[in-house]
């Protein structure tokens, strides 16, 4: 995979990588200004010439992603006896870390209404697990971020698989809706559950619960009717719609108040200065 094909998988994934590029370079080095490679923390793709060199550029990238040090970077290597590589010159490499979407949505059922939402979830970088035991409910091509999980036990792989994840339960079986709350509820462990039905279905659902000995605020945490109400139809692609604006709204981030991002020109320029030709730091 080259890295331009890379850059479209990570973003299509939502999966947090690094675009590494060689800015500049003195004497002898393994590539030339402007070679790229792509960076994730568990692979890399392409090469910006390999040996030390890239070992070390792929160890910084990823100490940035564990650190969710998202932004850019701007960092010299020299090479020769620290980096063992005999060329002889440098390189100045930028670090260009994007944080992916660490939005993650579980969805049970695969009916007309998740076939709907799996449809707008599919452009967007969501990461998606989808869960059903019906293995022919699935459709063939599924969108690159989205993950089938087939199983005989959707009740029981619940708690791991919606561990951090906002949760929809969108399933054709009102007893396996029942079964899937009153579990994720006990686990507690979800970041959101949203519940498709009606007011009726709602209110049936919080007596049961409640009969179980849950608490009205543990019950509140179940979004059902699941959706925004201002959003009408009963279309399968309107429901899902209402859905997704209720997900966007639920977990957007409001925007920081700072207008300075990237390298600022101070910073450049001292990094410059500071690495003249034949002595480059570090």
């Amino acid at each position: 995979m080259t890295w331009y094909q890379a850059v479209s998988h990570c973003e299509q994934q939502g999966e947090p990588y690094v675009l590494v590029t060689v800015l500049g370079v003195t004497g002898s080095v393994p590539r030339e200004p402007a070679s790229k490679m792509v960076v994730t923390g568990e692979r890399s793709y392409d090469t910006i010439g390999g040996g030390h060199l890239e070992y070390r550029v792929c160890q910084q990238a990823r100490a940035r992603l564990a650190g969710r040090q998202f932004g850019t970077e701007l960092t010299h290597f020299p090479l020769g006896a620290s980096l063992g590589q005999c060329c002889g010159g440098s390189v100045s490499v930028l670090l260009e870390t994007h944080p992916g979407c660490e939005q993650r949505l579980v969805v049970f059922g695969a009916g007309h209404v998740a076939r709907a939402l799996i449809t707008v979830l599919g452009q967007l970088p969501w990461r998606v697990t989808w869960v059903d035991s019906r293995a022919d409910q699935f459709p063939e091509q599924l969108p690159g971020n989205v993950r089938r999980h087939l199983t005989d036990d959707p009740v029981g792989d619940a708690p791991d698989l919606c561990d951090g994840a906002q949760v929809l339960i969108l399933t054709h079986n009102h007893q396996l809706d029942f079964d899937l709350c009153q579990t994720l509820l006990n686990a507690g462990r979800d970041s959101g559950l949203g519940l498709i039905g009606s007011d009726t279905k709602a209110a049936r659902f919080r007596q049961r619960l409640a009969h179980r000995g849950f608490s009205d605020e543990v019950i509140a945490r179940i979004r059902c009717p699941v959706g925004r109400r201002d959003v009408p139809g009963k279309r399968p692609m309107e429901v899902a719609v209402s859905i997704m604006a209720e997900l966007l709204t639920l977990t957007a981030v409001s925007p920081g108040t700072e207008t300075r991002r990237g390298l600022q020109w101070k910073e450049l320029r001292g990094l410059i200065t500071s690495a003249p030709e034949g002595a480059p730091n570090e």
